[in-house]
């Protein structure tokens, strides 16, 4: 098998499946792996078809983390990828992806599989879901950055703490407690109810999506002035497009837009 075997695509009605397929391995990462599914995210956000994305894990486990037997004999600088690894939120596909993302999670998302769901703009969970950022019992810290910036963005720093220095397992009804997921569905009904969230978050001008999740993720990390020079460049932008124009265009003529 090749590693193309290991990350499914497929793109239905404007909505790309990316799907983690090693459950032997409860899909744990290989290097390999992991950059096929970051050109996949890459391929999705270049694609003027796709509209929303929905990342997957087959066999009733999202990911496991890092194949830990992957990494023996690697140097730490290898292991760490510095001549890999993109800077800002370039790091993180799911977001630097400029469409609307969602994690459809169920059994585990464990280091590296819960860095990836938060990544996410939305997290689905399946009602065996178990998220874990064990990297501190691994003698790390959380291996892509999300956790140390995201996650705490998310839920805030005194959950993020707990979750990071414990290594605990946050099943998926706390999970949805906290806010870190928007629902919890039957592990039979997870992908679709994925696929229609994401289906739900995809109906607006892709032109504008594309450029709120930029002003949002990138405001995280400006100040207020910095942040309204980005918006009011980008409203310019909006104002001057394509799809601003079928959006009026619909309005008045009482339609659906048709982006």
């Amino acid at each position: 098998m090749t590693v193309k075997d290991f990350v499914g695509y497929e793109v239905d009605d404007r909505i790309a499946v990316i799907t983690f397929a090693r459950p032997e391995k409860r899909n744990a990462m290989t290097f390999a792996m992991l950059d096929e599914y970051e050109e996949r995210v890459r391929q999705a956000g270049r694609d003027p078809e796709v509209r929303a994305v929905v990342v997957f894990g087959s066999g009733g486990s999202f990911c496991a983390g890092i194949d830990l037997a992957d990494l023996d004999g690697r140097t730490p600088e290898d292991r760490a990828r510095d001549d890999r690894t993109p800077e800002g939120l370039a790091a993180w596909p799911l977001v630097a992806c400029p469409k609307p993302t969602v994690a459809a999670v169920e059994g585990y998302a464990v280091g590296m599989g819960a860095e990836i769901s938060s990544q996410a703009d939305v997290r689905i969970a399946g009602a065996g879901a178990k998220f874990l950022w064990n990297f501190g019992q691994r003698g790390l810290v959380a291996d892509t950055g999300a956790g140390t910036w995201l996650l705490p963005r998310l839920l805030g720093p005194t959950t993020a703490l707990d979750l990071l220095y414990s290594g605990r397992m946050v099943d998926a009804a706390e999970a949805a407690r906290l806010g870190y997921v928007s629902a919890v569905v039957p592990a039979e009904d997870l992908l679709a109810e994925a696929v229609a969230t994401a289906r739900r978050l995809a109906v607006s001008s892709p032109f504008a999506n594309g450029r709120t999740k930029e002003l949002l993720y990138r405001g995280l990390g400006r100040t207020v002035e910095d942040h309204m020079v980005a918006h009011r460049t980008t409203v310019v932008e909006c104002l001057g497009s394509d799809d601003h124009r079928e959006g009026v265009a619909a309005f008045l003529e009482k339609r659906p837009a048709r982006f």
